[in-house]
């Protein structure tokens, strides 16, 4: 015995959802995903720039109260971010490690200094303010000599202005992709339902209580393929969370909450701007060319 008709129209009705849900959701998985770089392109920045800094050269003869004193003071600038003091038998150690041979048996002596290593914070890494870091430090009278490497530092900062640049670029061009993506859902789910618009239009109703249970059906789309995405974005991110460090910190749950609540808002919005665009386009139309 054939299923009624009435069956058969849910059938093909929550298919249709069905369908339109995992599209939405799959296009605001890879949304997500771009929003979660764009969301850590900065600490990714503020990671590389803050790995290099200056190495303070001491003089020969400092007692360790004086080297002491020099970290403190260190410590307590707004631009220090960490500080690791090297004696002459850890650098030699260390040189002899890199060059594979025990350099100072050869010569005799330890031609090294001691030295303190020092990390900045990113803010303070551009050209000027390390020109001003480093008079400063020069001023320390335990400081025999500053060294840093300016043209490193110098082409850091050029390439990392350069892939903000791009980065921003691919990702309008990318965003515009995927909201056209999901508009194109939303137009095929309304034009297979293209005839009913013109039915109800026929018995009377007024455009905005047609629009109004596609503009629901529409924001419910954006809900539950926000939803879907979130599940798999946050699966997919403590999945491979060792891989992604330094790219995206799994345990920063203010930016992940943050990110969540966007893919939402925007499956949303998309969602219902593309089904009122669509729903007024078919009630425009004339009977004849719904067929077109």
């Amino acid at each position: 015995m054939k299923a009624p008709k009435p069956g058969k129209l849910k059938k093909r009705v929550f298919r249709s959802w069905i369908t339109s849900t995992v599209s939405i959701s799959l296009v605001l998985v890879l949304l997500g995903g771009l929003l979660l770089i764009l969301a850590n392109a900065g600490r990714l920045s503020d990671y590389v720039r803050e790995q290099i800094g200056f190495t303070l050269v001491l003089h020969d003869d400092l007692k360790e109260v004086d080297v002491l004193r020099l970290e403190k003071v260190l410590a307590s600038t707004d631009y220090v971010k960490s500080t690791r003091y090297i004696d002459k038998e850890t650098a030699a150690r260390e040189l002899t490690e890199e060059l594979g041979e025990d350099f100072s048996g050869f010569l005799g002596f330890n031609p090294l200094f001691a030295s303190v290593d020092v990390k900045l914070f990113a803010p303070y890494t551009n050209s000027d303010s390390l020109a001003i870091i480093e008079k400063e430090f020069l001023e320390f009278p335990q400081v025999k000599e500053v060294y840093y490497q300016k043209d490193l530092l110098a082409v850091i900062n050029e390439n990392v202005k350069k892939i903000s640049v791009f980065l921003l670029i691919v990702s309008g061009l990318t965003g515009f992709i995927f909201v056209s993506l999901i508009n194109n859902t939303i137009r095929i789910s309304v034009y297979s339902e293209r005839f009913t618009i013109n039915t109800m239009q026929l018995v009377g109703a007024t455009r905005s209580f047609v629009r109004k249970p596609f503009l629901r059906r529409g924001v419910s789309l954006g809900v539950w393929g926000g939803l879907v995405a979130n599940s798999l974005l946050f699966a997919g991110i403590f999945s491979f969370r060792n891989e992604l460090e330094g790219l995206i910190k799994p345990a920063d749950l203010v930016v992940l909450g943050y990110v969540f609540l966007l893919v939402i808002v925007l499956g949303m919005v998309i969602s219902y701007v593309s089904t009122w665009l669509a729903v007024n386009k078919f009630l425009r139309l004339k009977f004849d060319e719904l067929f077109y």
